[in-house]
């Protein structure tokens, strides 16, 4: 497939070099500089890593990637590179060290083209909130390519990289993915290391991929997951390093609550219902699955990641590094000031917000109680994949929508209602590509399978793709 890691190691095979595979992806991303996907692109480095890769192809001491030519989203590590979270307050600010998980596909000869833009510490489900402007979705420059990570999305559905990482904190891989026609990969908490992945949320927050192809998603994954003594988080279970792709017996839990949404946009449900039947016809087995906790999910995750975000970004404080007021004058002026005209507005509203359900007198009435729904909602899930392989329900309520058509917050947060589900409770989750609206946008679907189960994501998008959606 064009655009995928097959298609670049044929490419070397045919006797194309990486430096040449570079130069022509460095030419498209200036070509498509209106879409503001890249905040920086690494002319320098990635060059020399491309030439450093051609002499390992020659001398026949190549990694697994060689050629595959990779964008970073703005909130991950990249030694002697520099990461923003595309925020003024982190202006100027260059990585000490690399992500484990950049690291990984690193060490096989996978390159860095560059950083792409997000909204502002991943706070957003538009990528509006960037300080560096909001991010065109390549299909209508018009639109939003969903957030926060649509530069990331972007990137690779207009083919400006090979493949991309993103973070999940709430559904931030999987809504652009879905937005923008491609695979977006959140694998279970603590599966991919964190390291290196500057801290929105820290129990939700996950590094995930965007890919052409789902077979460049196990590939990935298979590179980065497993344990890492700098992030006390993964998980020391084994993983499989052999995905068949060719399981065909499954067994589909449809979740009616999503399905039924008042939110969920008619031509939406219309296909999903119209896909599922059509399962049901292969033989595959659907089982109705009912979540009662659907409209309490949204609450819940703002709640809890508001109040992470608040005690994760005390450190951002014009004192150590990044932004600092020229207006200021001693230490409490330095802190106010630098971080007011630091961070965004949404940044600020999270910060607040998460300040205030932690404060004394309001810490049991929100942050505890949210924190017992969430216990309920993974006990919940738990039983459903008692008796299913995977959960099937929608990636997003809608198509992506026209830049600045959102103003109200709240419903910018409810675009989320999908999503959330699978960070809430710690769940791998993909986004498949699935159809084109009648607006001409495209979108996605979205299956979920139980913990440290991501083999079952990718046979059952193996075995979609096969019956051709």
């Amino acid at each position: 497939m064009q655009g995928s890691i097959d298609d670049v190691r044929l490419r070397i095979q045919s006797g194309e070099t990486v430096i040449s595979i570079v130069e022509q992806y460095l030419s498209k991303i200036e070509e498509n500089k209106a879409l503001n996907a890249f905040i920086e692109v690494f002319h320098e480095s990635v060059r020399a890593n491309a030439i450093a890769v051609d002499k390992k192809i020659v001398a026949g001491t190549a990694g697994k990637l060689a050629g595959v030519v990779v964008g970073i989203k703005d909130n991950i590590c990249y030694k002697n590179h520099h990461v923003s979270c595309s925020s003024k307050i982190l202006a100027g600010f260059e990585s000490l060290y690399t992500a484990t998980a950049l690291q990984r596909l690193l060490d096989e000869d996978a390159i860095v083209i560059g950083r792409l833009n997000c909204d502002e510490f991943a706070m957003g489900s538009s990528n509006e909130t960037s300080v560096f402007g909001p991010v065109k979705n390549n299909h209508n420059l018009a639109y939003v390519p969903g957030g926060s990570s649509g530069g990331s999305a972007v990137a690779v559905s207009a083919g400006l990289c090979t493949a991309s990482l993103g973070s999940d904190t709430g559904g931030s891989v999987r809504q652009p993915a879905s937005w923008t026609g491609i695979y977006g990969l959140k694998p279970t908490y603590g599966r991919i290391s964190r390291y290196g992945l500057i801290a929105y949320a820290s129990s939700f927050d996950q590094i995930g991929t965007f890919t052409n192809c789902i077979e460049d998603a196990v590939l990935l994954y298979s590179i980065m997951a497993g344990e890492d003594q700098m992030d006390a988080t993964t998980s020391s279970r084994p993983l499989a390093t052999n995905f068949p792709l060719a399981n065909k017996s499954f067994r589909v839990g449809v979740l009616i609550e999503g399905l039924n949404h008042p939110g969920l946009d008619p031509e939406i449900k219309c296909e999903i219902d119209n896909f599922i039947a059509k399962l049901s016809n292969k033989g595959v087995e659907i089982i109705p699955i009912s979540f009662p906790f659907l409209d309490y999910i949204v609450p819940t995750y703002y709640v809890l990641s508001t109040a992470e975000a608040s005690s994760n970004l005390s450190r951002f404080d014009g004192v150590h590094y990044g932004y600092r007021s020229s207006q200021a004058k001693g230490v409490e002026e330095t802190y106010v000031l630098s971080r007011s005209e630091g961070f965004g507005p949404e940044v600020k509203r999270r910060i607040m917000t998460g300040t205030f359900v932690l404060s004394q007198g309001y810490y049991d009435a929100y942050y505890t109680k949210a924190q017992k729904a969430r216990r309920l909602m993974k006990n919940a899930t738990d039983v459903i994949f008692n008796s299913v392989d995977v959960l099937l329900l929608p990636t997003t309520p809608t198509t992506a929508f026209e830049i600045g058509a959102i103003k109200d917050a709240i419903q910018m947060y409810l675009q989320d209602i999908f999503t959330v589900h699978a960070n809430i409770t710690g769940n791998p989750a993909l986004s498949i590509p699935f159809k084109t609206h009648t607006n001409g946008m495209p979108y996605g679907i979205q299956i979920m399978s139980n913990r440290f189960e991501e083999d079952k994501l990718f046979n059952f998008a193996k075995f979609v793709e096969e019956i051709s959606i």
